[in-house]
């Protein structure tokens, strides 16, 4: 029995090494307690390149590099395993043949029942290709990683899957303003807006992204400083081996050049298309106008020469009649022209001021009782070259236009002011870059849409009721102004009432100083200060208005103290009321001087009338305030304000 169980032993070992003989991937081996060689299989052969015969009794130490040997590792490595029950590691290891081959390596110790050590069994293994793949991958991602954080055009960044930063590269920093520091572990929300916070994109956008494989789009993002810019967004989900969300790959591209440039292309085709649609529609005009203004000459004689031969009251009269409509249709044929460009013109250097002041007597009987005319004019204005007559038509055509887009009422505001076309807005414009004056109309009516603008200078174009106006108002002022060499604005919004701007040129050379930056003004020497005239009465405010003016102040008017209290709301720097006592509405001068106090605690107060000091009622008004009587005089005033000046 014993000798059929040893029998059977031997076999059983016999097995096993012919198991281990025939194992050609690991190099199978065990070594005696002082590390040599003592059994070696084929695959230790294969790899390593010794036979049985060379390596037995060897030392396993020659596997090893030089570096390692000198560093006594080959015998750590034996106590290691003695000690722990293990070694278990990875290393550069030597062939037969001297090259090397990246090994990994575990050591068991073999010890009796006893617990004595025998020796030790070693498994090598050869992972020279797994160690070059890794190597290669590391060096892809090392390389793309130098890649990505070298791109400076584009925030390149990922995110987890709840949308927090995870990494950042140097495009991000440029673009967005945080180092790597201050934005890693937030959320990516960082960067939008408080519009598209309140609508859940962000969250939205990531779940497309998920549910979809991309979201892509456009919009406003925010720099660190809480700047905003124009960005082109692109975030895609990365998922791993089995399919399982990781978190999502952001680029982010700056594109607030290409977008204004875009705009600027669209506003510079839009203008052209204007442009061309005007002139097209100008030659046609003018064409039309000039034969008919040829068709009324032969009317008009004709007529004459018949009104000679007519003795009866009935012929004159029709006769009459018939003029007068030939005399209309010839007005007509003029406004057409200027509309056209071929009106002759007569211009002539002068100052808008001047001729504003002249004519504006002329605006307010054209505004009526329910509408409320404000002028602003700095105390001097650059002189323009232009026909006072088509000038003053002009003015008239537009503020007759506001006038009826305020049925109900409202305040119309004419402002002339200086300024200055630079060249980017003249390339917007189509105006040669230099000094400018404005005339602006400004109402409070309803408004005009999109549709509407793109129409308001097309002769006969009009949204008044059947036999309301000509449609030709605009179109003068129009014509007028681009044979004038300047440029026309309109802005306008429903509900946000409209502002019709004349640009004209200024004469250059003057003596009036300008604010750097485009369209920019203010008044052209040192002054006094601002003043605020309050008076109801036409004829006492251009008075007065003038005295100030002769004084040396930047004057702005109302005509009663609700539209004064408005002026006084808006922070126009005011250093000096001066209101009428008497006015309408229900508001006297001294209840606006303590309001105005209120507002402008520091601002002074000038109140004139013609009733006695002693029965004015000024208690509450302080210091600052002063009375002046009517009628008062150049001298008068000026003792006045320099009084209330020198008043701490």
């Amino acid at each position: 029995m014993n000798a059929i169980q040893g029998t059977g032993a031997t076999s059983q070992e016999g097995r096993f090494q012919l198991l281990v003989d025939a194992v050609t991937d690991y190099a199978i081996y065990m070594l005696d307690p002082q590390g040599i060689v003592s059994s070696w299989n084929a695959g230790a052969q294969r790899f390593k390149g010794y036979t049985q015969a060379e390596i037995l009794g060897e030392h396993f130490s020659r596997f090893y590099t030089d570096e390692d040997r000198a560093n006594d590792l080959p015998r750590r490595v034996l106590e290691t395993a003695a000690r722990e029950g293990k070694f278990e590691a990875e290393g550069w290891r030597l062939r037969k043949d001297g090259t090397r081959f990246w090994a990994h390596v575990v050591i068991d110790p073999i010890r009796d029942s006893r617990g004595t050590l025998l020796g030790f069994a070693k498994i090598t293994r050869d992972l020279t290709e797994r160690k070059r793949d890794q190597e290669a991958l590391r060096e892809s991602e090392e390389r793309f990683r130098l890649l990505v954080q070298g791109v400076t055009d584009y925030a390149i960044y990922m995110l987890d899957p709840t949308g927090r930063v995870t990494n950042w590269n140097a495009g991000a920093q440029r673009i967005k303003g945080y180092s790597q520091d201050e934005i890693v572990g937030k959320h990516f929300s960082e960067f939008y807006t408080p519009e598209d916070k309140a609508t859940e994109l962000p969250r939205r956008a990531l779940e497309t992204a998920a549910r979809e494989g991309k979201f892509e789009a456009e919009g406003w993002r925010l720099r660190k400083d809480g700047t905003r810019f124009w960005a082109s967004v692109v975030i895609d989900p990365i998922r791993n081996e089995m399919g399982e969300l990781i978190g999502f790959a952001k680029i982010t591209r700056d594109i607030t050049e290409r977008r204004e440039a875009q705009e600027a292309l669209q506003q510079a085709q839009t203008a052209l298309f204007q442009s061309q649609k005007m002139e097209a529609v100008g030659q046609l005009t003018g064409g039309i106008a000039h034969d008919f203004n040829n068709l009324l000459t032969v009317i008009v004689n004709s007529l004459d020469l018949l009104g000679r031969n007519v003795q009866d009251a009935r012929g004159t009269k029709l006769i009459e009649s018939a003029l007068r409509a030939a005399d209309r249709g010839a007005k007509l044929t003029q406004q057409l022209l200027a509309f056209s460009r071929r009106q002759p013109l007569q211009p002539a250097l002068h100052n808008p001021k001047t001729l504003l002041e002249g004519f504006e007597a002329v605006l307010r009987r054209a505004c009526g009782e329910m509408i409320r005319l404000q002028v602003s004019m700095p105390s001097r204005v650059r002189s323009i070259n232009v026909d006072a007559a088509q000038f003053e038509a002009a003015l008239l055509n537009l503020v007759v236009n506001a006038r009826d887009a305020m049925p109900e009422g409202g305040k119309l505001t004419v402002a002339v002011n200086n300024t200055l076309v630079s060249e980017r807005d003249g390339n917007h414009s189509g105006l040669k870059p230099g000094p400018y004056v404005s005339v602006s109309v400004q109402d409070t009516g309803h408004g005009m849409t999109p549709e509407i603008l793109s129409h308001v200078f097309e002769p006969f174009f009009t949204t008044k009721d059947v036999g309301k106006g000509t449609g030709l108002g605009l179109s003068q002022v129009y014509g007028f102004v681009a044979q004038t060499g300047g440029h026309v604005d309109v802005e306008s919004a429903p509900g946000e009432g409209t502002t019709i701007t004349m640009l004209l040129p200024a004469e250059e050379g003057e003596d009036d100083p300008q604010e750097e930056g485009p369209l920019a003004a203010r008044p052209a020497r040192e002054t006094a200060g601002t003043v605020l005239i309050v008076e109801d009465e036409p004829a006492v405010l251009e008075v007065a208005t003038d005295l100030f003016d002769s004084l040396g102040y930047d004057v702005l008017t109302a005509t009663d103290a609700l539209e004064a209290l408005e002026v006084l709301g808006r922070g126009t720097h005011i250093d000096v009321l001066f209101s009428d006592i008497v006015m309408p509405n229900g508001m006297n001068g001294v209840e606006l001087s303590q309001k105005a106090r209120a507002l402008r605690p520091g601002m002074k107060i000038l109140l004139a009338s013609g009733y006695p000091m002693s029965a004015l009622p000024s208690e509450g008004l302080g210091e600052g305030v002063s009375f002046i009587s009517k009628p008062y005089r150049w001298a008068e005033l000026s003792d006045k304000l320099r009084a209330l000046r020198s008043q701490a």
